[in-house]
């Protein structure tokens, strides 16, 4: 169980942990739950999905079992969060093949994020990234979803033809089929992924 030190004045939250397929939920559960304290819950989704992502590469690519830091920081309208671990090699950006996790991984990162990079410390490095803190997630989710959508799209080869609507609902459609095999290989359950998403769907549809 990841430990946790929070400073509430300065909005920073540290959680320790070892880099274990098991700690990452608990990982994830303590950012959401961080989040919930500080008042913006409705960044969790994302937050969570970088907090398992970085956690994830360092159990890849550091080791299983090493000890790692994640830090927690509300500045402003931003939320940064920062992966520290103990390995010296700075990852970098390139282009992701089918077997690049850790490019796929650092692709993803920069598309959520509206800033993020790299930086070496005394223990190893730190990856960070900050994620916008804006009310109006219903907008932010549309754009995150129509970035996807053409990158996909584009990086699909020859460009679908039809009308625009058609293409992008077609579009829409591979790129669910695709995440669904993806949860299927991480050994998820897709009909609960599907589950989940419907469930936040409709509580933000019924929210707004």
């Amino acid at each position: 169980m990841p430990g946790t030190y929070l400073e509430a004045v300065q909005h920073r939250c540290v959680l320790p942990f070892e880099a274990l397929p098991s700690e990452v939920r608990l990982l994830r559960h303590a950012a959401a739950a961080q989040l919930s304290q500080w008042g913006v819950p409705a960044v969790g989704d994302a937050a969570q999905l970088v907090v398992t992502e970085l956690a994830t590469n360092v159990i890849k690519h550091v080791g299983e079992g090493s000890a790692a830091t994640l830090i927690l920081e509300r500045k402003r309208e931003r939320l940064r969060v920062e992966m520290h671990d103990k390995a010296s090699a700075l990852p970098s950006l390139h282009a992701a093949g089918c077997d690049s996790e850790c490019g796929r991984g650092l692709h993803m990162l920069a598309a959520m994020a509206v800033d993020w990079g790299t930086v070496a410390t005394a223990a190893g490095k730190a990856v960070w990234c900050e994620i916008e803190l804006g009310q109006d997630t219903g907008c932010l989710r549309m754009e995150r979803a129509a970035d996807a959508l053409e990158s996909y799209r584009l990086r699909g080869g020859a460009l679908q033809q039809g009308r625009c609507d058609v293409v992008l609902e077609e579009t829409a459609v591979e790129l669910i089929a695709d995440l669904l095999h993806w949860t299927s290989a991480r050994g998820l359950d897709p009909d609960d992924v599907l589950d989940r998403a419907q469930m936040h769907y409709e509580a933000e549809a019924e929210a707004a």
